[in-house]
Parts: structure tokens; C-alpha cells; sequence
């Protein structure tokens, strides 16, 4: 009876073990048939975060798929962008300025270098409630009457921007410090890096939006993308530049005069910036070309302004050269074809 009761026994180990080797089997087959499971990390700036993020999801579906890739698209504003970029946390940062001085030593720090790519143009818009029945326009001396740091608690309402204007409260919304958008804001309106602080900031242009949309008073600014996104829902500005030379007075943002450079001095160019370590993976590889192949398109399709030709051709040049550092020094002064001419004959 035991031989028996053993011998059963034995049958059923075996043909346990046959299963679990046939399931090992059918793994190994299956490993062969599926791509290699992957991410590229990309996080930074809200007002790139429109492209990278439609370019991530048409990537994520395509139809010819080498490897199967995530591509989270975070976020945190283009200094915290930065500071994941030089601490080798991301493979691409988004960002609505160029990388200053400070994080390109961080980089450096952490043995991290960095391709630059600038892949559009943008406007800041100025906005406001679509009820405010009094402002249509301003100027960037008025801008910065409200915004600078000695305005704090004391530039409250609206009268003091404006004398005409009605003595209404006049609150404030805008991003975040971490924000480029708020940086590239602060040098272009008040000439520095500091603002009044008594505003309601986040690093998400939509909550910024959704401030607004329940404060007739309120005034906000934010990258023009999100401005067409809710056009009906707000009303933008017109800014006059204040410089008689012009002869234009009070331009509005659009594609046409941040394209011509009417639209001083709230155009801006907006860039990625790629970890040079990261591109030795196949699979950010193949976003980094699926993206610039792209990215012209994508650009114009969620309401920026696409670059020159010109400037497509050498950004890809500087990928495919791996050509580190950054052509603007920290600063955008000049045009991008300019910029990136110059360094590719250093």
C-alpha cells in the first residue's frame, strides 16, 4: 500500500514539476514575442508639459513598437526640472527658460551633462476675469508697479496700477517659483528674480486658471498655450512694451506677433534638455528621435509657435553630435539660429 501511496505521490511531484517547467517555458516564449518593458522619465515645466505630453502619448500607442516604453511627464516646474536633471533623477527636463549659471554648475556637481534643444517659441499672457470691463490693456511699467517686491501689500487695488481704473481689489495669481515661466516674467517685467510674494502661486497652469475663473478682480499670467486653451473663459491683455521706437503700442500675444517678435518683451523660447548618459539606453533613444521628428507639428497643434526650419536642423545636429553645455549663457539674447550657429562653429 505504501509503494502505492508512493508511487502516486511520485507521479504527482512529477507532473507538478512538468508544469511548473512548461510555465517557465511559455515565459521565456513569451519574452521573445513582447518588446523590452521600459521608462524615460521627462518632468519640468508646466507650459512645455502640453507638447512632451501629446508626443509621450502618441509614442506610448504607435503601431511598430522596438521596445514598450512609459514616459511619465511630470510637472514640478522648470527648476525642479533642473535640479532632477543634475541629480540624474530624470532623462529629460522640460524648461520655459534656459538653464542659468547655478544649475549648470549643479550639473557639473553630479558629473551630469546636457544637450540642449530648443524646440518652440512661446508668449507670457496677461490675463484677466472675462468680466473686467475696464482694463483691455497694459503696460509693462504698470506691470511692474503691481509685480515688483515693494508693491507687496501695498499695490492692492486696482486704482493704484491706474488711476481711471476703479477702486476695486486687485489679486493676484501666477506660478510658482520653481516655475520658468515665472522667472523669464520677473526679468522680463520687474528686471530681476524676485517678485511681491503675496500672490496665490502654483506650479500648474490650470489651477492658476481656475483662480481666476471665480475672481472678477483677480489678474494672473501663464504661458499663451494655456491662454487659447480657455479662450472664451478669460481675457487677455494687450501689452504695450512702453517703447516710443516701436510705434505699435499695445500688442496682444498671438502666433503671428510672437513669431515677428512684436510681442516684447513676453516671447520667450521654450527647450528640452536631455541627460547625455540617458541616450546610451535604446529606449530614450528612440523617444528623443520619435520626439524631434515631431515636435514642429505638436508645437503648433497645442498653440505655440514653432521655430525656423533652420533651427530644427541644428538641434538635431546637436543630438546627434552629443553636443553638450548651452548656447545662450543663461540668458536668450539673440535668436535661437544665431545661438545655435555660433556654438556649432566653436
Amino acid at each position: 500500500m505504501n509503494r502505492v501511496i508512493g508511487c502516486r505521490v511520485s507521479v504527482k511531484l512529477k507532473l507538478t514539476c512538468l508544469g511548473w517547467a512548461l510555465s517557465a517555458f511559455a515565459t521565456v516564449l513569451a519574452g521573445c514575442d513582447n518588446p523590452i518593458r521600459s521608462t524615460v522619465r521627462v518632468d519640468g515645466s508646466s507650459t512645455v508639459f502640453p507638447i512632451s505630453d501629446a508626443i509621450a502619448k502618441q509614442f506610448m500607442r504607435r503601431e511598430k513598437v522596438e521596445i514598450s516604453v512609459k514616459v511619465p511627464v511630470g510637472i514640478s516646474g522648470t527648476s525642479g526640472g533642473f535640479r532632477a536633471l543634475c541629480a540624474g533623477k530624470t532623462d529629460i527636463a522640460d524648461a520655459s527658460r534656459p538653464i542659468n549659471a547655478e544649475e549648470t554648475k549643479s550639473c557639473q556637481d553630479n558629473h551630469v551633462e546636457f544637450i540642449e534643444v530648443p524646440i518652440a517659441y512661446d508668449g507670457i499672457a496677461v490675463v484677466v476675469h472675462p468680466d473686467n470691463s475696464w482694463a483691455s490693456e497694459i503696460t509693462t511699467a504698470e506691470l511692474k508697479q503691481i509685480w515688483a517686491p515693494v508693491a507687496e501689500k501695498r499695490v492692492t487695488r486696482w486704482s493704484q496700477a491706474r488711476s481711471h481704473w476703479p477702486n476695486e481689489p486687485l489679486r493676484l495669481y501666477g506660478p510658482g517659483h520653481d516655475s520658468g515661466t515665472f522667472d523669464y516674467f520677473a526679468e522680463a517685467v520687474v528686471g530681476g528674480q524676485k517678485m511681491r510674494e503675496d500672490y496665490s502661486a502654483s506650479e500648474d497652469d490650470d489651477v492658476i486658471f481656475g483662480e481666476l475663473a471665480k475672481d472678477r478682480d483677480g489678474m494672473a499670467f501663464f504661458g499663451l498655450a494655456y491662454a487659447h486653451k480657455y479662450e472664451g473663459k478669460l481675457k487677455v491683455l494687450a501689452v504695450d512694451d512702453g517703447n516710443p521706437d516701436n510705434g505699435h503700442g499695445a500688442i496682444s500675444p498671438s502666433v503671428e506677433t510672437v513669431r515677428d517678435g512684436s510681442y516684447e518683451p513676453l516671447s520667450r523660447p521654450l527647450f528640452i534638455y536631455l541627460n547625455k548618459s540617458s541616450l546610451v539606453r535604446r529606449e530614450v533613444e528612440l523617444f528623443v528621435e520619435y520626439y524631434l521628428a515631431r515636435v514642429q507639428k505638436f508645437a503648433a497643434r497645442v498653440g505655440y509657435v514653432p521655430l525656423p526650419e533652420r533651427a530644427y536642423r541644428l538641434g538635431l545636429r546637436r543630438v546627434a553630435d552629443r553636443r553638450t553645455g548651452s548656447a545662450f549663457g543663461g540668458s536668450d539674447s539673440g535668436t535661437i539660429e544665431q545661438l545655435l550657429s555660433q556654438q556649432t562653429r566653436n
